[in-house]
């Protein structure tokens, strides 16, 4: 149980007694959990879905299409899951657009990801991201296909995490940070056990539909974690946050594109 706390309160805002005696460790081995606590997030995301869904038909409720307009239920859906993960994916997909589009060597890079503030590449990315990830889950609500993707995405996305924190070095010279506790801690057992259970969850949500998102995510988180090596020499919490919420956007996308 330790490592699904330690996976709960390093993803999600959700409060976990004893969060603060958790060691750099405890959240490397709990990466073995970390697509278990995706579906978790997208099942609440479902939830809101579904509260939104509630019809009332004389003394009867039942669930039919949301009475709110598609884009307006994919907004509040993707606001949902920003708060409740803390928007920390969406910060560090900002850091890294600010510190790969601006620096102009390794250090440089470095050094602008590490700043707490916001420049223009950081909100451009984040503009673009959130109208796809939008544009995307609004379509897949109008045609009554969302649920399965909303529980596949952030499950997809948090193993990404995994994968590339067992293949990849920690890039910051700095010790310490939230990075280092995936990447220096992660085995082949963490990342065996984590592709099995990312595997079932995506046979019961979605099926044979869930392979193209599989195969999606592995060619992006490939690809990425080239570019990290090759520009930064590996990986940070803010890379590795990036590469969840662009995971995730992918496998909407190509549900998009696998529902017609």
């Amino acid at each position: 149980m330790r490592r699904v706390a330690a996976a709960i309160s390093f993803l999600t805002r959700v409060p976990v007694p004893g969060a603060g005696e958790f060691q750099s460790v405890d959240v490397g081995r709990a990466t073995l959990f970390f697509p278990l606590v995706g579906a978790a997030i997208g099942a609440a995301t479902v939830a809101v879905l579904k509260l939104f869904s509630i019809h009332v038909s004389g003394s009867d409720l039942h669930f039919g299409a949301p009475w709110l307009p598609a884009p307006l239920m994919a907004l509040l859906v993707v606001a949902f899951s920003a708060w409740l993960t803390g928007a920390i994916h969406l910060d560090g997909l900002a850091d890294t657009a600010d510190g790969l589009g601006g620096g102009r060597t390794r250090e440089d890079r470095l050094r602008i990801m590490r700043d707490p503030a916001v420049g223009s590449y950081g909100v451009v990315a984040l503009i673009l991201l959130l109208a796809i990830k939008v544009t995307a889950l609004s379509t897949l609500i109008a045609r009554g296909a969302a649920v399965p993707f909303l529980i596949l995405a952030p499950t997809l996305g948090r193993w990404a995490t995994v994968a590339l924190g067992r293949f990849l070095p920690y890039a910051q010279e700095q010790r310490g940070g939230l990075g280092m506790a995936v990447t220096e801690h992660v085995r082949w057992q963490e990342l065996i056990g984590a592709t099995v259970i990312a595997g079932v969850i995506t046979f019961f949500v979605s099926g044979m539909v869930g392979a193209a998102g599989w195969i999606a995510v592995l060619a992006l988180t490939f690809l990425m974690g080239r570019w990290f090596r090759r520009r930064i020499g590996g990986l940070t919490g803010d890379t590795m946050g990036a590469n969840t919420e662009l995971s995730e956007t992918v496998v909407l996308v190509v549900a998009v594109g696998m529902t017609i």
